[in-house]
């Protein structure tokens, strides 16, 4: 395996386009958030965004202060450029693309966010039954769009679940679909986790020591917050202040979600999967699980913290 992480993979579906990062000129002090879908994006977007500007307000909404230059479906690539080019505060980008699809920066900050897959995948099947028609439109529609529209959900969660645990995106992958894997997402950063500029997040943490998360999250950006102003940071990045300041998102939320930024923010909690998944479909979990993670990286992913597993080692 090579020392630093190299970009092997174009992702392009739906929602991404890998390529579109082409167009991305670096800055020596960026910052990237890359997660998997589910897994606490928007969250961490949010609590970077009250480190760097430290107060509650935004100079626009969340989603065009942190621009997702991978998104394929919301605006043109040369319009993305502009926005991303644009920012003349800090930037911190959003990604859903594993690493050997996503440029490597020596000078850029990776923050990393992990969550146990049967969580990501309950918040997914709100995520994929919420998508008011216009979404659906944009994502069928649009530069490079795919053959086939996209998946109208089942019925049956179940069935999404069986769907989206045994059957992949792209031939490099063995699960996810119509997404992109989890476990292969995770599993290319995990590979890497002895980089300096490379820092592990997990859902569960944020959610068990907000504040002290918050700080880590500081030291890793060399962002110094004065003492005084961490009480309110820290209270407008729970998820009662987000579901709060709505707002914040973007009226976009409203045409993409049907209940618009409160069924996108949903309920943040954790392990619902156990009163819908039966011991059958965990034991697809398990083995598409084996397929791609480590023993360790599957127990971090599964408890954060509380796994005793440090991802730095």
């Amino acid at each position: 395996m090579p020392t630093i992480p190299q970009r092997t993979r174009v992702y392009r579906c739906h929602h991404l386009d890998s390529t579109r990062w082409d167009d991305i000129v670096p800055r020596p002090d960026d910052i990237v958030i890359t997660t998997s879908l589910k897994a606490g994006t928007t969250w961490t977007q949010r609590i970077v965004s009250l480190l760097v500007f430290q107060t509650v307000e935004l100079p626009n909404t969340l989603h065009w202060v942190s621009p997702w230059p991978d998104s394929r479906f919301i605006i043109p690539k040369a319009e993305m450029r502009e926005v991303v080019e644009s920012l003349r505060h800090r930037r911190f980008l959003k990604s859903h693309l594993a690493l050997d699809g996503l440029p490597y920066r020596e000078s850029t900050k990776y923050i990393y966010v992990g969550r146990d897959t049967r969580d990501v995948f309950m918040s997914t099947w709100n995520h994929i039954r919420a998508y008011t028609p216009f979404a659906r439109e944009l994502l069928n529609s649009g530069e490079n769009p795919p053959a086939e529209p996209f998946l109208e959900p089942p019925e049956d969660i179940r069935e999404f679940w069986r769907l989206w645990i045994t059957r992949a995106t792209y031939p490099w992958e063995s699960d996810g679909f119509p997404y992109w894997s989890h476990h292969h997402h995770a599993r290319t950063y995990w590979d890497f986790r002895h980089l300096p500029n490379l820092l592990f997040v997990h859902y569960n943490d944020l959610k068990a020591d907000l504040q002290g998360e918050m700080r880590r999250i500081a030291r890793f950006l060399d962002i110094e917050v004065p003492e005084q102003k961490w009480p309110m940071l820290a209270e407008a990045a729970t998820f009662a202040a987000m579901k709060r300041d709505a707002a914040v998102l973007g009226p976009e939320m409203d045409m993409i979600f049907e209940g618009g930024a409160n069924r996108f923010l949903y309920k943040g909690t954790n392990d619902r999967w156990r009163d819908v998944l039966t011991s059958d479909d965990v034991a697809l979990y398990e083995a598409a699980a084996a397929r791609t993670l480590t023993p360790d990286l599957k127990r971090w992913l599964e408890r954060g913290a509380a796994s005793g597993i440090d991802p730095k080692g």
